[in-house]
């Protein structure tokens, strides 16, 4: 109870703010809101080439991505105790044109945009194993005032971006919104697959700050995050098997949550590689050649690439009655199921993929990510009735 009272306390200030800039007038600016960054950065670019828009970009603290100035373009921190800074953003979301967002942000509760302001959440996965928003299984246990919040926030978003029928119908579930909401435009980050520029030079980026690699393929070991999953006891994977039976022809590259310390990745320098700063995992994706993972959204972006994946799911129940998925997990993954690392491992040594699976997963879930997501959004928000091709 007294969490809500402070977020009241918090929201009723920031709507105060909020009324209070809306009596300034409306400039010709597009602002974003970034927690994860990727599909805001692609969008950034869309709109920069395609439009005469000036560009604000709000950081939260979660916020990894870097985000250059420049003439059309501001980035600012959206922090509370910055009292300068979060003023200044909240002007910037009361005087805008358009409002992006990449997250569920609790502030949307209390504003009410001016007419003709749109609201654009860009989500941060392309598709979805476990539930979320008003379909997550621990909302129940959440005070009334938070589910009524939740609501509100959902209700604020006039547009949800997708790059497939299934997850558009996962949104639809999650945010309590019917179809007009969904904009099935193609996942904005997914662009850089089909970037075969920009791939190489994050090839070459990657390829120089990891020399070690030499001819051996890559293993990109990606799980969503444990609650207080901290260091190696809570990883369930055995490095020490893993790098007697694979290392000969394979390097592991682990990318977990920023909280998780594994230290016995230090006695295993030539096998492990610890990427979990790196800023954009999808420029790890089109290097790897087999991904391991488990709950996360990252093999739907990784269908993308058509290489083979494998499930560790060594919890598989127990996540399911706490978490809860959208369909039937063995049957929705697009590659074998294990719960040791000894059956990892075999699956592995023997290379059991089903590539035709993977490539049906892919058309099913990203079959409107093909390149130019980006572009395809800008020209349906800002040029709705223009039906030329739109140019980079």
């Amino acid at each position: 109870m007294i969490r809500e009272m402070v977020i009241a306390v918090y929201l009723l200030a920031f709507r105060m703010v909020f009324a209070f800039f809306k009596w300034f007038p409306k400039t010709n600016k597009t602002t974003f809101v970034a927690s994860f960054g990727h599909n805001v950065l692609y969008t950034v670019r869309a709109l920069e080439n395609m439009t005469d828009q000036r560009v604000i970009i709000l950081k939260t603290h979660k916020c990894c991505m870097a985000f250059d100035d420049s003439p059309r373009r501001r980035v600012i921190r959206f922090k509370f105790p910055h009292v300068l800074h979060w003023l200044r953003a909240i002007y910037h979301l009361a005087t805008c044109k358009n409002v992006f967002v990449d997250n569920y942000y609790g502030f949307l509760a209390v504003t009410h945009f001016r007419t003709n302001v749109s609201c654009i959440q860009l989500w941060h996965a392309a598709g979805a194993i476990k539930t979320f928003g008003l379909k997550d299984k621990t909302i129940k246990h959440r005070h009334p005032l938070a589910l009524r919040r939740f609501k509100k926030v959902y209700n604020r978003f006039d547009y949800v971006v997708t790059g497939s029928e299934k997850m558009a119908s996962i949104f639809e579930e999650a945010f309590g919104l019917s179809g007009e909401h969904i904009l099935k435009t193609g996942v904005p980050r997914t662009d850089f697959f089909f970037d075969t520029e920009d791939q190489f030079r994050k090839k070459s980026a990657l390829t120089g700050q990891f020399p070690g690699i030499g001819h051996r393929k890559i293993i990109l070991y990606a799980p969503t995050y444990r609650d207080g999953a901290l260091d190696d006891s809570d990883l369930r994977l055995d490095i020490a098997k893993m790098y007697t039976e694979l290392h000969r022809d394979y390097v592991l590259f682990l990318s977990l949550h920023p909280k998780m310390r594994v230290q016995t990745a230090y006695a295993y320098h030539d096998f492990v590689y610890d990427i979990s700063g790196l800023e954009n995992i999808n420029h790890m994706l089109f290097m790897t050649d087999i991904l391991i993972s488990d709950y996360s959204s990252v093999p739907f972006e990784f269908a993308l690439c058509c290489k083979p994946m494998v499930f560790f799911a060594y919890d598989l129940e127990e996540y399911s009655e706490s978490k809860g998925f959208w369909t039937n997990y063995e049957e929705l993954v697009p590659g074998p199921v294990v719960k040791d690392t000894e059956s990892l491992i075999d699956v592995l040594k023997a290379g059991r993929f089903n590539i035709e699976e993977i490539g049906t997963f892919n058309h099913e879930w990203n079959y409107t990510s093909t390149g130019r997501s980006s572009e395809k959004l800008i020209q349906t928000l800002y040029h709705p009735n223009d039906t030329s091709t739109p140019h980079r």
